[in-house]
């Protein structure tokens, strides 16, 4: 008998469009599809694309995480849901081995709680197989939406989280590269201040609910950001200078 397997699939920004064959596969052939949530009464994103290409019938389950808490100060309702959670998925895979899907938005191994998820099942079910599918990220449908290449010759990337502090995107933004600030919309505000001292308001570009009917993709000077409150998941692209053709090689 082969061991149960835990997959994350990652199932893009938003849009069903966006899902990759793999993803596809693994999704219709689960034996069951967990799904991460606010509430139990609350469809998700994650939820949203697993629906629009699974039967209306099919065993897509609801993992309430605690993704909107802020990341100062105790963490406990976050490692309960964890535990509660990963003690589910552990407990259906023991009942009925086989294959276990977790969707999540964008990719399983950038800021993914299928991490935690996968590393609480390891310690529950010893021997599982755990597998990951990327999926495409936020980063690339911003700058997909905005017309950018994201990256170009031998521009670096960075990737910068702000749901603590800006600190890093300060420093990210003295070097020559493309720089990502991610999960930035309660902090919008200091975050365009940041990014105005640095000179790069004017390449820098703002998306939220990517791959939705809501989804705005625009210049960030054009954000309001006293008048707005952006969504958690908002995402900022900085672009560095750039020249003629080629001449970032």
């Amino acid at each position: 008998m082969s061991a149960p397997r835990l997959v994350g699939v990652g199932v893009g920004p938003g849009d069903p469009e966006l899902l990759t064959l793999a993803g596809l596969r693994e999704l219709r052939t689960a034996g069951r599809v967990f799904v991460p949530v606010l509430g139990p009464d609350e469809r998700g994103r994650a939820e949203a694309v697993v629906r629009a290409h699974v039967e209306p019938d099919a065993p897509v389950e609801r993992l309430v995480f605690a993704l909107n808490d802020p990341v100062r100060g105790p963490q406990a309702r976050r490692h309960d849901h964890w535990d509660a959670a990963a003690r589910r998925v552990a407990a259906h895979l023991r009942e009925h081995g086989g294959t276990a899907a977790f969707a999540t938005i964008g990719d399983p191994c950038v800021y993914s709680t299928f991490t935690y998820l996968a590393a609480t099942v390891r310690e529950l079910l010893p021997g599982v197989e755990v597998a990951t599918v990327p999926g495409i990220t936020a980063m690339q449908a911003t700058a997909s939406a905005a017309g950018v290449p994201l990256v170009e010759g031998a521009e670096p990337l960075t990737v910068v989280p702000v749901t603590r502090e800006v600190t890093g995107l300060a420093e990210a933004l003295r070097g020559n590269g493309t720089v990502v600030a991610y999960k930035g919309g309660r902090r919008l505000g200091e975050l365009r201040s940041v990014i105005a001292a640095a000179g790069a308001l004017d390449r820098s570009v703002y998306a939220e609910h990517l791959g939705t009917p809501d989804a705005r993709v625009l210049p960030l000077r054009e954000v309001d950001v006293e008048a707005e409150r952006a969504p958690y998941l908002s995402t900022v692209v900085v672009l560095p200078p750039r020249g003629g053709r080629g001449e970032q090689l």
